[in-house]
C-alpha cells in the first residue's frame, strides 16, 4: 500500500535526494578542509624554512651551516614528525628529531618559492614538505631546505572534521526531512477534502465538485464532474424507464381483472381464483417499483433537505387510523417535534408507512414509534405488542419476497423496499424483539449526512 500513497513516495524521493545531497556536501567539505589545512601547514612549513635560510651560512669546505636553529621543540625529539633538512652537495644538517634519518632530496627544487609535495618520510611515513632552493653567500652551489611533517596528523584532523560533519548533516537530514513533510501535507493538502466532497456526491446524484481546486488538479475535477453528469443521466433514464414499464403494465392487468371477473361469473371459479393470485402479485411488484422510483426522483431532487420525523409520523397516524388494522389499535409517538432527520420527507414518509402498516397489522393493542439522536447517529424505531418474530427469521424478513406470516396477506415486499431506501440514503435497518413483546425495527442515519449542498 505505501507505493499506492502520494504522500509517502514525495517523501521518500525528497529524504532521499536531501540525503544524496548532502552527502555530496560532506564528501566536498572534507576536502575542501584537508587542501585548507594542507595549506596552511604548508604556509607554517615555510616560515620555519625562512628561518633557516636566514641563519644558514656555508663553512670554506662547502658544508651548510646554521646560526641558529628554530625553536619548535618537536625539532628536539626523534621521531617526533616535525622535521627539517638543509642539504649542499658537500653536507647536510638536520633537525635532531630525524635521528639517523634522511629527507630524499627533491630534484630541480625551485629557488623562487617554495614547493610543497607529499612524500614517503622518515620511519616510513609519509610526509608533507617544503622544499625550496637556497644560494647563500659565498657559495658555489645552492643548498636545498626542506621542513616536513607527518601526514598522519593531517589525516587524523580530517578524519575528525568529517566525524563531526557528518553529525551535523545527519541531523540537518533530520530537520530537511521534517521540513519535507511539512511541505508535502502541505502541498497536499487541497486534496484531502476531495475524499469527503467525493463520499458526498456518491450520496447525492446531483451533487458536483466546485472549481475551488488547485489547477493541477483541475483537469481530475472536469472529469469527476462530467462522469458524474453520465451516471445521474444513465439513472434517470433508467428510472423512467422502470415507470413507463410499470404504467403501461397497469391497462394489461385491469383487463386481465375483468376476464377474471367474467370466468368467475361463468362459474370457472378455481380459474379465477389462480388468476386473481398472479395478477395481485403483478400489480404488488408494479406498485413497489412505482414507490421506489418516486422515492429515488424525490431523494435526488432534494438531496439537502432534512425533514420532521414527528410531522411525518402525524399524518401517517391519521391516515392509518382508518384503515381496518388501524382502527382498532393506540398509536404512541414519542418523538421530539424540533428532532430532523437527513432524508426527504417523501422517502421518510415511504419508509415509516410502510413499518407503521406492518406493525398496525400484526399488533394487538399498541404501536410505539420513539426517537434516538445522538452526535452520530439519529434513530427512529417502530414497535408493537404483537407475537413478534425469532432471530432466524429477521433476516429473511428483509429479503425481497420474503414474508413475517406466510398466512398473512400481501407480498412481503414492503420492509425489502424500507431496506433498499434506508441503504441508498446511507442509513441501515435492524430488527429484533421489542420490549412490549412483538417486532422492533430501527432505522438510523448518521448524522454527518446532513446539509447536502449541489456544489461541494
Amino acid at each position: 500500500m505505501a507505493a499506492r500513497s502520494l504522500q509517502l513516495r514525495l517523501l521518500a524521493s525528497a529524504a532521499v535526494a536531501v540525503f544524496v545531497a548532502l552527502a555530496v556536501a560532506w564528501l566536498a567539505m572534507t576536502w575542501l578542509f584537508e587542501r585548507h589545512v594542507e595549506r596552511r601547514e604548508a604556509a607554517e612549513l615555510a616560515r620555519t624554512g625562512d628561518a633557516l635560510a636566514a641563519a644558514l651560512t656555508i663553512d670554506a669546505a662547502g658544508r651548510p651551516a646554521l646560526d641558529q636553529t628554530p625553536l619548535d621543540p618537536r625539532a628536539l625529539r626523534a621521531a617526533s614528525g616535525f622535521y627539517w633538512q638543509v642539504s649542499t652537495p658537500r653536507g647536510v644538517v638536520r633537525s635532531p628529531s630525524l635521528w639517523d634519518e634522511a629527507l630524499p632530496v627533491p630534484a630541480g627544487a625551485s629557488p623562487s618559492d617554495w614547493a610543497a609535495d607529499t612524500t614517503r618520510g622518515p620511519f616510513g611515513r609519509r610526509l608533507l614538505r617544503v622544499a625550496r632552493a637556497v644560494r647563500a653567500p659565498g657559495a658555489d652551489a645552492p643548498a636545498v631546505i626542506q621542513v616536513g611533517v607527518d601526514a598522519r596528523e593531517l589525516a587524523e584532523a580530517r578524519a575528525q572534521f568529517g566525524r563531526e560533519l557528518a553529525l551535523f548533516l545527519a541531523g540537518l537530514w533530520a530537520v530537511l526531512a521534517l521540513a519535507a513533510l511539512a511541505q508535502v501535507r502541505l502541498g497536499l493538502a487541497p486534496l484531502a477534502p476531495l475524499r469527503d466532497r467525493l463520499q458526498r456526491m456518491r450520496r447525492n446524484p446531483a451533487a458536483r465538485l466546485d472549481a475551488d481546486h488547485p489547477r493541477e488538479v483541475a483537469p481530475l475535477v472536469t472529469a469527476i464532474n462530467a462522469l458524474a453528469e453520465t451516471r445521474q443521466a444513465d439513472l434517470a433514464r433508467a428510472r423512467r424507464r422502470a415507470g413507463d414499464l410499470a404504467h403501461s403494465l397497469k391497462t394489461p392487468l385491469a383487463a386481465l381483472a375483468a376476464q377474471s371477473r367474467l370466468a368467475r361469473d361463468a362459474g370457472a371459479t378455481e380459474a379465477a381464483d389462480g388468476l386473481d393470485g398472479a395478477i395481485a402479485a403483478m400489480a404488488a411488484a408494479l406498485e413497489a417499483e412505482l414507490a421506489r422510483a418516486r422515492a429515488a426522483a424525490a431523494r435526488d431532487a432534494a438531496q439537502d433537505e432534512c425533514s420532521s420525523p414527528a410531522a411525518v409520523v402525524e399524518r401517517l397516524i391519521a391516515v392509518l387510523e382508518r384503515t381496518p388494522a388501524g382502527e382498532r389499535i393506540v398509536f404512541a409517538p414519542e418523538i421530539d417535534p424540533a428532532l430532523s432527520v437527513p432524508v426527504a420527507a417523501d422517502v421518510l414518509a415511504e419508509v415509516l408507512g410502510a413499518l407503521m402498516e406492518n406493525a398496525a397489522r400484526f399488533a394487538r393493542r399498541q404501536v410505539r414509534l420513539t426517537a434516538a439522536p445522538s452526535d452520530q447517529a439519529v434513530s427512529l424505531t417502530v414497535e408493537d405488542d404483537g407475537p413478534g418474530l425469532d432471530a432466524e427469521r429477521a433476516e429473511a424478513a428483509l429479503i425481497r419476497g420474503g414474508r413475517l406470516d406466510e398466512a398473512g396477506p400481501g407480498h412481503g415486499l414492503g420492509l425489502a423496499i424500507v431496506r433498499d431506501l434506508v441503504e441508498a440514503t446511507d442509513g441501515a435497518v435492524t430488527l429484533d424483539r421489542s420490549p412490549l413483546g412483538g417486532l422492533r425495527v430501527a432505522v438510523s442515519w448518521p448524522a454527518s449526512t446532513q446539509g447536502h449542498t449541489s456544489h461541494i
